[in-house]
């Protein structure tokens, strides 16, 4: 009986630290919640100007998120849309890509296929003026853009002036549902079906089947599944996606987080498509979450050969929770963990925010300790390691000089060819971005009805020179980075007292270092053009085209078709 007694009086002691934890937490919440509510009122109150409440209030809410992670993020009553076309990829609209000009004027950029704004006839370049008799002057895209959006069904004018012609023109225009597709490209690469995937929306799990039924159908002897700037989507249509290639109620990912509702196992419910066909995973640095996800399980499996770069490392799972006046919080709730045990998740955000602390109580930064990688492993007993996303089973060296700098550009395109494409000079980084590029794209549209089909379109000489001399009389300038090193150097040179002693070496090098347009057009002529018949193709081809043309010659499709041919290297790869 004294021994029962004892043992309820320390099971009582052990969980009174835990009790007294979070009642002081509860009250440290309560009394900072009270704070921020009196501070606020008291501004409103005294301060010297009126307050805007939701503009104040809205700052402060996202200085608190942005002390979290980068994914939890507050989406008010306005916002709500752009959630909406995060998470199902639907929106009411005209199914275009808007942009900005130098001249702030917007123009159209990339219509989509089958949707209003084809449809009805608008082309890349047109420039938009007005809706319904309101002009668009001075709008940046979101605003014009929230304007093109709305109730699917309900009908507009939009007033555009097409270059090259002197009337403007009118489109009645009927808002649709919109929906992009999943995939904007699947087809041949010798005897290798391939998938393009660029999002995890509402339904692309059934999109990627019926591809690879048609795929195989068609004689597909390997499959290649391309995740490059993939940056995610939904969880159950990644697991959907897994559950083609591997049995049914196979454990894919497990959730777990602090509250017992973020721990979950996500299991394939369905019996798979094919067990057995070859297949191949492309990913970059840029194949995030639900990408990763089914990267990530498949080479946990042993299901398939993961190729290319290193991916991004978003192993952070969010949910939505609904709030007053029809807002809605996206925060982190939960990690992934896929089959082998191992988490993909890359930044400790916690640990950054420590840092980020130390930094600024002491100026000094805490010291970097090599952390030593957990190893799992697969289910043939291959050593995989957690805290760097995933890494490739085939790692593929790119050319390039900065393989991180202009991945939004890319994006864009969903194409790692154009990212390797990018970072070769900064001249074509500024082509990509420039009016001019445009402007000759849309010139050689209006001159030619038909073009090719994708496989055999190219870049002529002739076109070429066209757009080098367009280039030249737009007055075209760029960034050279080697110029403002010299500046730099120049400067520092100044200071410390050197500069009249090197001024001829230094006058020397300006002139080498001139701004020769000539000289780097023709340096880059290769690069260049495939810039441009990016540009021409998305207005014959849509996105199809430009994801067709840019596996042309795709440094990570030829390393793939190198191990999906040969059987032998592929089973070694996988343990088999």
């Amino acid at each position: 009986m004294m021994k029962k007694k004892l043992l309820i009086v320390f099971a009582a002691l052990t969980f009174m630290p835990a009790v007294w934890a979070q009642t002081e937490h509860n009250f440290t919440v309560a009394k900072n919640l009270d704070i921020f509510n009196t501070i606020f009122r008291q501004l409103d109150m005294f301060y010297v100007d009126s307050l805007e409440a939701d503009k104040i209030i809205r700052a402060g809410i996202d200085a608190m998120t942005e002390e979290l992670d980068p994914y939890t993020v507050y989406y008010p009553e306005e916002d709500m849309g752009e959630l909406k076309m995060m998470t199902t990829g639907k929106y009411g609209g005209i199914g275009s890509i808007i942009r900005m000009r130098k001249d702030s004027t917007i123009i159209v950029h990339e219509p989509y296929p089958d949707m209003p704004a084809a449809e009805v006839g608008l082309q890349v370049g047109d420039v938009l003026l007005k809706i319904d008799g309101k002009s668009l002057k001075g709008m940046s895209t979101s605003e014009v853009s929230e304007r093109l959006r709305g109730e699917p069904g309900t009908t507009f004018v939009l007033q555009v002036q097409r270059p090259n012609e002197k009337k403007t023109r009118e489109f009645k225009i009927t808002r649709r549902n919109i929906k992009k597709s999943a995939i904007p490209y699947t087809g041949f690469i010798g005897d290798a079906g391939y998938i393009s995937l660029t999002e995890f929306t509402e339904g692309c799990a059934k999109e990627v089947r019926k591809a690879v039924i048609n795929l195989k159908e068609k004689g597909a002897k390997c499959l290649i599944l391309d995740l490059r700037s993939n940056g995610g989507g939904l969880l159950n249509e990644a697991v959907d996606i897994v559950n083609l290639f591997v049995p049914k109620n196979q454990t894919i990912v497990e959730t777990r987080g602090k509250h017992i509702a973020a721990k979950y196992a996500y299991t394939t419910n369905n019996e798979p498509l094919d067990l057995d066909i070859p297949l191949a995973i492309l990913v970059d640095a840029n194949t995030a979450s639900a990408s990763e996800i089914v990267a990530g399980s498949l080479q946990d499996l042993d299901r398939a050969i993961v190729v290319g770069t290193g991916t991004f490392g978003k192993g952070l799972v969010q949910s939505s929770r609904e709030l007053p006046y029809n807002g809605s919080l996206k925060m982190t709730t939960a990690k992934y963990y896929i089959p082998s045990g191992r988490c993909i998740q890359k930044i400790d955000y916690k640990q950054l925010r420590k840092e980020a602390e130390i930094y600024r109580n002491t100026g000094k930064r805490p010291e970097k300790k090599d952390s030593v990688k957990t190893i799992f492993h697969t289910a043939d007993g291959r050593e995989v390691t957690e805290g760097n996303g995933i890494k490739p089973d085939v790692e593929v060296k790119h050319d390039s000089l900065s393989p991180v700098v202009y991945y939004p550009i890319a994006i864009s395109t969903g194409s790692e060819y154009l990212r390797s494409l990018m970072t070769h000079s900064n001249l074509l980084v500024y082509l990509y971005n420039d009016d001019a590029l445009i402007d000759w794209g849309t010139k050689y549209f209006q001159h030619h009805s038909t073009i090719p089909a994708v496989k055999d379109f190219t870049i002529t000489d002739a076109d070429y020179a066209e757009f080098k001399q367009m280039l030249k009389d737009s007055d075209f300038k760029y960034d050279r980075a080697s110029e403002k090193r010299l500046a730099d150097l120049k400067k520092t040179a100044i200071f410390e007292g050197y500069y009249d002693d090197a001024k001829e070496e230094f006058d020397a090098l300006e002139k080498k270092l001139a701004h020769n347009l000539d000289r780097e057009m023709d340096r880059h002529q290769s690069d260049i053009c495939k810039l441009m018949a990016q540009e021409i193709l998305k207005r014959y081809y849509y996105q199809a085209g430009k994801v067709e043309d840019a596996i042309k010659e795709d440094e990570d499709i030829k390393a793939t078709l190198g191990v999906l041919y040969n059987e032998s290297e592929y089973k070694k790869i996988l343990g088999k």
